[in-house]
């Protein structure tokens, strides 16, 4: 835990093997996605799916759909249930997925991901200070994009007085985890696939810092090879764009690589991609949680390498909190 921050000896509500009860707010593409993967998956780890969105006709919808997901030979999945605005934070884990506006189909040459920011930041806040107000305890996990970013914003937000001043009353670091680079990894497991040269980064390779510009995909950790790491790099960085060049908005896997499957593999304490809290930046990395909290992994980095981590971990600092 993070010792500088004024409630660090709080625990969070979050310990093993119960299941959890899991909120989410959002039912947009990559929401209802989730939504999805989470009640058919989730039946050995989650107790119920409380949603929430204001457009009642999405609420009623997904109640609907999703609850008349099933299988005779698996009848326990867990229940889908509407939530209102104060029942948000009596749960275990919740989900940020809602997103004021995603850029159109007509954007295909640039990185979409920080143009949300500044929408996306004004709701994300709100939904801190709810938090800080009903003294969450539990995990607030951000799958809207830029996720580095809006974690930052959620925590800090939430650490607000009413003056603006820090007090140190909201979340606490380690509770605000951001949940985009699973899909990096996929993705770069994808195009490394595809050549001989790079196929050993499904064994020896790793994914690290944010989803967007500042992503690092080392081909190795024991051979890094800064070639072949900048062309996995680039072809991850663009995977989304292949999608809008194409015709579609890129949601399918970001909801079910980056949200749903890390997100399941948070609740049983298993190794994923998600953020972890690192002097004031929120940095992505593998780790899982553990009853005493959270564990990244330890890795002895090559040179250029770790001058990558440290080029990324400065662009960072650019949001400190």
């Amino acid at each position: 835990m993070n010792t500088a921050h004024p409630r660090w000896q709080d625990r969070l509500a979050f310990s093993f093997p119960r299941k959890k009860r899991v909120h989410l707010a959002g039912l947009g593409d990559v929401g209802s996605t989730l939504l999805t993967g989470l009640r058919l998956l989730g039946k050995d780890d989650i107790d119920c799916i409380g949603i929430f969105d204001l457009s009642e006709s999405k609420l009623q919808r997904w109640i609907n759909e999703t609850n008349q997901i099933g299988d005779l030979n698996f009848p326990d999945y867990p229940p889908v249930l509407p939530l209102t605005e104060p029942q948000l934070f009596n749960c275990d884990l919740f989900i940020f997925c809602i997103a004021r506006q995603v850029p159109g189909l007509e954007v295909k040459k640039t990185d979409v991901r920080m143009a949300q920011f500044d929408a996306n930041r004004i709701i994300i806040e709100e939904y801190a200070l709810k938090a800080r107000a009903a003294k969450y305890q539990g995990i607030f996990a951000v799958v809207s994009d830029p996720v580095d970013q809006l974690c930052v914003a959620a925590y800090r937000k939430s650490n607000e007085d009413a003056n603006g001043n820090y007090d140190g009353e909201g979340l606490i670091p380690e509770q605000v985890k951001g949940f985009g680079l699973g899909v990096m990894n996929a993705r770069a497991h994808f195009y490394a696939k595809q050549h001989p040269d790079t196929i050993h980064f499904n064994q020896e390779g790793r994914v690290f810092g944010p989803h967007g510009q500042g992503l690092i995909v080392a081909d190795s950790i024991d051979h890094f090879d800064p070639a072949l790491s900048d062309l996995l790099t680039s072809q991850t960085l663009s995977a989304n764009l292949v999608i809008r060049e194409i015709g579609f908005k890129p949601f399918v896997a970001p909801a079910l690589s980056s949200g749903c499957l890390p997100l399941l593999a948070t609740l049983r304490g298993e190794w994923h991609y998600s953020t972890v809290f690192i002097g004031g930046v929120y940095f992505g990395c593998r780790n899982r949680w553990l009853t005493y909290g959270q564990e990244w992994e330890t890795l002895i980095f090559p040179d250029a390498l770790y001058q990558r981590l440290q080029d990324t971990y400065a662009r960072l600092e650019q949001f400190p909190c």
